[in-house]
């Protein structure tokens, strides 16, 4: 109970809801204290219903405080001044008062401690044989300490309820936010993958083609493009653990880039790369050719760049063909490849996100996109894009 000996402030919070009426509690205990200082049978009883009342307001701010001064202003009216009977109550209202105040900020068994000291003292000076009254009176005032102890333990209460769910909902926001973080730290993986991992491959499998290009090449020659190919395949594995740690959890810096985004401009130099690299692929274009969103551009090429980087991966040697085909609403979008020409591709080391990202990709836009094997052994990733209406007509 060493909150009843605590003489520190505890200002009376403010009504969380309606806002406009946030100080309404402290106006009504400041009339209250005007009303109740107004009784008094003479000049004295005057003067010390004014001075009781006051720490009402006192109560507003130091609730502790204002407890033991009304108590003692209690006792010391029971035993010096008694009221008349017809406003002997009025120094149990404020007594009354002051413990609904305290109970709006203390814990209930403090409350109830404090609630049940002033009937305690009631009894004790009836005893005693001081001026507190009849019986009735001590019961009445028993009650008023009760019914103030009630009210202020269960507004307190609903106070501390309305605030942990404020503190619940401030929780969820956060873990809000937390989500909206990793699902963006996911797109930056794809986006790594897409452009790094792509190029990675193109190196790998460059250095492993280049030795059957050139006529009894020195072993020197073979050995140092093996070490290239070993490098780009180590490289790629650390990329993948790094962007398998990077999707779920850590920590990510600006991964903006000053470079432009790709588009379907870049279509043919993208295919050029896949030849160096050894592969053969062929480009189609339906409809007319018009400029579109950039954000549909760039799907369209990373899902073209994706495509082709697991042809060259999965099916070394086989024919691809793509085929750009533009709407009037939509941009149609389609790879489809052969069964692999040579010797199967040694495994990529790592788990790859390529689908999943170019699904993303398109259902970001609105789009679909369906991918599985064909008759032949072949593959085939084919996806449909909205166009917005701005795109224009083909």
């Amino acid at each position: 109970m060493h909150e009843l000996i605590s003489f520190r402030a505890r200002p009376l919070p403010s009504l969380a809801w309606p806002r406009w009426l946030g100080r309404s509690p402290h106006v009504l205990a400041v009339l209250a204290a005007v009303s109740l200082s107004l009784t008094g049978a003479d000049t004295v009883a005057r003067l010390l219903a004014i001075a009781h009342a006051a720490t009402l307001v006192v109560a507003l701010r130091w609730p502790v405080t204002a407890w033991w001064l009304s108590l003692g202003f209690v006792v010391g009216i029971a035993v010096g001044h008694p009221p008349s009977h017809d406003n002997q109550l009025w120094a149990w209202l404020v007594q009354a008062s002051v413990v609904l105040l305290l109970a709006l900020r203390l814990p209930p068994l403090v409350a109830a401690v404090a609630a049940g000291a002033g009937p305690l003292a009631a009894v004790a000076l009836k005893w005693a044989g001081a001026g507190v009254g009849s019986w009735r009176l001590v019961l009445a005032s028993a009650v008023l300490s009760a019914v103030a102890l009630l009210l202020g333990v269960l507004a307190r209460e609903r106070r501390r309820d309305r605030e942990r769910l404020a503190e619940q909902i401030a929780a969820t926001a956060r873990e809000r936010a937390l989500r909206t973080v990793w699902e963006e730290r996911a797109r930056i993986a794809r986006e790594l993958h897409d452009v790094v991992a792509h190029h990675m491959s193109v190196i790998a499998l460059q250095a492993e083609a280049a030795p059957h290009r050139t006529p009894d090449p020195p072993p020197v020659l073979v050995d140092r493009f093996g070490t290239i190919r070993t490098t780009a395949l180590e490289g790629l594995a650390e990329l993948r653990r790094l962007l398998g740690l990077l999707r779920p959890e850590g920590v990510t810096g600006p991964a903006g880039s000053t470079a432009p985004q790709p588009s379907l401009g870049q279509l043919d130099a993208l295919t050029e790369q896949v030849r160096a690299a050894g592969g053969n692929v062929r480009v189609r274009v339906e409809g007319r050719a018009r400029p579109l969103p950039p954000g549909v551009e760039l799907s369209a090429y990373r899902i073209v760049q994706e495509a082709l980087s697991n042809v060259l991966r999965h099916a070394p040697g086989a024919e691809a063909g793509v085929v750009i085909g533009y709407r009037r609403a939509t941009l149609t979008v389609r790879v489809r490849n052969g069964a692999a020409a040579g010797s199967p591709a040694v495994p990529s080391p790592g788990a790859g996100h390529g689908i999943t990202g170019m699904r993303e990709r398109a259902a970001m836009l609105g789009g679909e996109l369906a991918a599985g094997p064909v008759p032949g052994g072949g593959y085939e990733v084919s996806a449909v894009l909205p166009v917005p209406a701005a795109g224009g007509v083909a």
